[in-house]
């Protein structure tokens, strides 16, 4: 037999919501861009062809900020259960399930994405300043980035489920 919860409400848990689906929404954002640019940066290096000027911009040196926006999302999701009045519990299962979901979307952005995207700003700094790295490494840094982001993508699209779900 399932619990129906109480749904909570009230101006500031109504705030601390959006705040929290808005982190999903930019994680979600930033990380298809992860892997489209890694996708067309794999792509340009098989065809040789030069880079256009998008690629060079979003492989600009510098901290993905709009990325680590996903920080937000247990932080606001703590706050959600701190203002429903009881409703949910840190016990519950699907709050559980999320915050190891979140883990797995940290552990690869720290230990893979973001490490190898950093890899590949500095490789293509060079290249734009006369520098040759090796076009294999490029490729293969491209080839992480890619599948890594894909991975986080397929965790926070599975998150978001749960947390739609909350079975």
């Amino acid at each position: 037999m399932s619990v129906v919860h109480h749904q909570p409400d009230g101006p500031a848990f109504d705030i601390v919501l959006i705040l929290h689906v808005g982190c999903v929404v930019v994680g979600l954002t930033t990380t298809v861009a992860s892997a489209l640019s890694a996708g067309r940066l794999r792509t340009l290096l098989r065809t040789a062809a030069p880079f256009p000027e998008a690629v060079g911009r979003y492989f600009r040196p510098g901290v993905n900020w709009a990325g680590r926006t996903m920080y937000g999302i247990p932080i606001f999701g703590f706050l959600l259960l701190a203002l429903d009045h009881g409703s949910y519990g840190l016990r519950d299962g699907w709050v559980m399930g999320g915050l190891a979901i979140f883990v797995g979307v940290v552990l690869i952005a720290e230990g893979v994405l973001w490490p190898v995207e950093r890899r590949l700003q500095v490789s293509l700094a060079a290249v734009s300043s006369g520098g040759v790295p090796a076009k294999e490494s490029l490729g293969r840094d491209a080839t992480a980035m890619l599948w890594a982001a894909v991975v986080i993508l397929a965790l926070l699209v599975a998150g978001t489920a749960l947390m739609v779900a909350q079975p």
